[in-house]
């Protein structure tokens, strides 16, 4: 066939790129836009002729909405309506495991591979847990002083905003990935400190909404987007594709420390349990527990069967072993307090026994936790704030801040502020997602420029 010299894998991506090219020729994109482009262009006229003249020469046209005009709608066909030139450059993501290969590469560059391979190496031997638990606040208070952020660790590692983040939890290299909301999956490896350290890949279609490396083998990294949970394995270097649903998804966590089972939360309520052990992309069990949205997930730490679900006004626990395909599935226990949407909840890291909620009536509240007012105003541009506890400290959490200068804040569950990360050379705009080692002194703040700020 003239590509015998090629490998099986270049043969097979040739030939996708072959059936690409001809379904996007069938689409007939070009000769929408152009159809598009006279329509608008007649219509435009007509108001022009219709319209009054001025006296003052020169003067732009006005944009008028055809509504406002009283003119009827256009007769587009709906494949013209969306027919943008964005359509080529970012073409969907096909179904099924996809190549580990950055954005822009037909292949892996030799500094791709060593990022891939330094992410296989740290993931060999697991990260001894921490120390964790209640040290003393003051001597916390001063290990927070002492982490500062300098230029060099300062990157752009994804294109958008940043939904998601997570962080290996490698005590020897500083290895972050990050999601953005066009559905590109960022690693930087801190510790590299060149230019080559970050590299992008896109295996979803939309935002990533959330992020974390397998607790069992962290050589496993999972994402979640609207549509699909994808398993990227470093050690054969592909996005494995997990789950596929055609409501949206909005959040996952593990119901196990093997990290076999997953409960995933849909935009519209429902929750979905998923086994990665079971052959197919379906769910095992999708049940409705009452929501009208369902924003995040999170596993109680010590009881796993408990889980905790937060959305609209609503924050409540359940019992993953109760939930039955039946409108029946009330909460075991629920939060009260919200009168606005709630955008996270989150169990305490060590003993589960205290949850901290951020909510857009700009107070931040929970079980066990005193309330506490904080500005959760962050408009339409940037993602909403998420609280996080810190993984060695069960009484601490960290939040983004509205304030000038720009900081990450760290607060005590009595709602004492005790610290302020920022720095008025190097943060001058809003981390909204943030994330914590769980070992070591690194904080990780990312913004809505696809900025990453490492502390």
């Amino acid at each position: 066939d003239g590509y015998s010299h090629l490998s099986a894998y270049e043969r097979k991506r040739l030939k996708n790129i072959t059936e690409n090219a001809k379904f996007f020729a069938a689409l007939k994109l070009h000769e929408s836009a152009a159809r598009l482009n006279q329509l608008t262009t007649k219509r435009q006229s007509q108001v022009t002729k219709r319209a009054k003249p001025k006296k003052v020469e020169d003067e732009p046209a006005r944009r008028r909405s055809m509504r406002l005009l009283r003119e009827p709608p256009l007769d587009i066909p709906l494949l013209d309506t969306f027919a943008r030139p964005e359509a080529e450059e970012y073409p969907q993501v096909p179904v099924g495991p996809l190549p580990m290969v950055p954005e822009d590469q037909a292949e892996s560059s030799k500094w791709t591979e060593a990022l891939l391979s330094t992410w296989m190496r740290i993931s060999e031997v697991k990260a001894e847990d921490a120390e964790r638990g209640s040290p003393d606040i003051k001597r916390y208070q001063e290990s927070l002083s002492s982490m500062v952020l300098r230029e060099e660790n300062i990157r752009k590692v994804v294109k958008s905003r940043v939904c998601s983040m997570a962080i290996h939890p490698s005590e020897s290299t500083i290895l972050v990935a990050a999601g953005d909301k066009l559905g590109h999956v960022g690693l930087w490896n801190v510790s590299c400190g060149t230019e080559e350290g970050a590299h992008t890949f896109i295996p979803h279609n939309f935002h990533v909404n959330c992020m974390h490396f397998s607790p069992c083998n962290p050589a496993h990294l999972l994402s979640l987007s609207n549509d699909t949970l994808r398993c990227g394995d470093v050690t054969r270097a592909v996005f494995d594709e997990i789950c596929r649903s055609e409501e949206d998804l909005s959040c996952f966590d593990f119901l196990e420390e093997n990290a076999c089972t997953a409960i995933v939360s849909h935009w519209g309520g429902p929750v979905a349990v998923v086994d990665r052990r079971t052959p197919g992309v379906s769910s095992e069990l999708s049940v409705d527990i009452g929501f009208r949205r369902t924003r995040t997930v999170h596993v109680h730490p010590v009881n796993k069967q408990y889980f905790l679900a937060a959305g609209s006004m609503d924050v409540c626990v359940f019992d993953v072993r109760y939930l039955r395909n039946t409108k029946e599935n009330k909460p075991l226990s629920s939060l009260t307090g919200h009168t606005k949407s709630v955008a996270s909840a989150y169990f305490s890291p060590v003993t589960g026994s205290r949850v901290v909620t951020v909510c857009a009536d700009d107070w931040l509240r929970g079980m066990f936790l005193f309330p506490c007012r904080h500005n959760n105003n962050t408009g339409r541009w940037l993602t909403r704030f998420r609280a996080i506890w810190d993984p060695k400290q069960e009484h601490c959490f960290l939040v983004g801040s509205m304030a000038q200068p720009r900081q990450i804040e760290v607060f005590q569950d009595t709602g004492k502020l005790l610290h302020s990360f920022y720095n008025v050379d190097c943060l001058g705009s809003v981390c909204s997602i943030n994330v914590v080692h769980p070992s070591q002194s690194i904080l990780v703040g990312g913004n809505s420029s696809g900025r990453l700020h490492v502390f």
